[in-house]
């Protein structure tokens, strides 16, 4: 393996040790926290030595149960945890994997050292529904945040003041947010790179054995995509449009026009690459988007179908049965991932 650095090539100096706090919820998802402490320790080893130090904090200190049933214990409690923050080793940054319970003291809590490090300008951040737990605190309010493709519709609806956005990982004033999962990790390789320098997060990726480190700004998926190899951009792009304008549907025209190509070319495209129309693939992610804003909002069938692009609730109730054989309505009453926990005027949050 060719390394493309020297400890010599630090970007200004040699960075003191910064420590990273990682707040564990019940729930939380360990591949995004066990990614990160990867990050982490690999660059401590291809400094070789200590750049990073990190700790794992819950509510009261206790072990803490991931979503996988996996136990992590905790090195402290959010009380010890808000001491430091007058302490030489005051945390670099404080991130939120997993989103506590809606009401009780935990939340409060929470807040309450969130508040603290935005106001001693410690940089937070949130992996998954971590991002939920920032957002109440309203310290997301008129900031871009990274929320789960999944979590996106209920997120929007009831946090109206965040640009909320489906990409793999947002930074914003030194709030950084990822969607989860491996999204984690190319989050963290950025906070190295902006800690460190490139050749550094170049040299950690490396060391993981990571076939690329994607930019914030890359989507988190193509829905309804399977594994269908490389996709033609254009193909790519087409599906951006559609993506993005899922409330006014674009004709087969627009779409064609937006990409220089003919309807026809445009056809054969996806037929060749996904075996469908673009005509039947459209109407496919804003069914898509409709089971999600049926599960998790309260929002009339009525509405659902105005966000969606139908002209009416009977033609959406229509194509909403022939794809899921069932009506819309009966959907509300289907078990779905727990990503948010948001209370509502009768808002069921999803259950992993």
């Amino acid at each position: 393996m060719v390394h493309h650095w020297s400890p010599d090539t630090w970007t200004s100096g040699t960075p003191e040790i910064g420590t990273v706090t990682f707040y564990v919820a019940p729930g939380f998802e360990l591949l995004a926290l066990s990614s990160a402490l990867e990050i982490l320790r690999l660059t401590n080893r291809a400094a070789r030595r200590d750049v990073f130090r990190w700790r794992t904090v819950s509510h009261g200190g206790e072990a803490v149960n991931a979503s996988c049933g996996i136990s992590v214990a905790a090195d402290g409690d959010l009380a010890q945890e808000r001491r430091h923050q007058s302490h030489p080793d005051r945390p670099l940054m404080a991130i939120v994997c997993g989103d506590e319970p809606t009401d009780g003291r935990e939340s409060k809590a929470l807040n309450a050292w969130l508040r603290e490090c935005r106001q001693r300008r410690i940089m937070i951040g949130a992996f998954g529904n971590g991002v939920v737990a920032l957002a109440k605190t309203g310290l997301l309010n008129d900031r871009k945040c990274s929320i789960h493709w999944e979590a996106y519709p209920a997120f929007k609806e009831h946090f109206m003041h965040i640009e909320s956005v489906t990409t793999v990982y947002e930074v914003d004033d030194n709030i950084w947010t990822c969607a989860g999962g491996a999204a984690a990790f190319d989050m963290m390789a950025q906070f190295v790179k902006q800690h460190c320098g490139e050749p550094v997060a170049v040299n950690v990726g490396e060391l993981a054995v990571a076939g690329r480190i994607r930019a914030g700004d890359e989507r988190q998926r193509l829905p309804l995509l399977r594994q269908h190899g490389t996709i033609n951009p254009t193909v790519v792009k087409l599906i951006g449009l559609m993506q993005e304008n899922l409330a006014s549907p674009l004709t087969m025209a627009e779409l064609a026009a937006a990409v220089a190509l003919s309807r026809r070319q445009i056809e054969r495209l996806f037929r060749n690459e996904l075996g469908r129309s673009p005509r039947r693939y459209f109407r496919e992610l804003r069914l898509e988007h409709a089971r999600l804003l049926l599960a998790q909002s309260t929002l009339p069938v009525l509405e659902v179908a105005i966000a969606c692009g139908f002209i009416s609730a009977s033609h959406f109730s229509k194509c909403f049965r022939a794809a899921h054989l069932i009506a819309p309505h009966q959907a509300r009453g289907l078990p779905a991932r727990r990503y948010l926990n948001v209370p509502s005027q009768g808002f069921q949050p999803a259950a992993i």
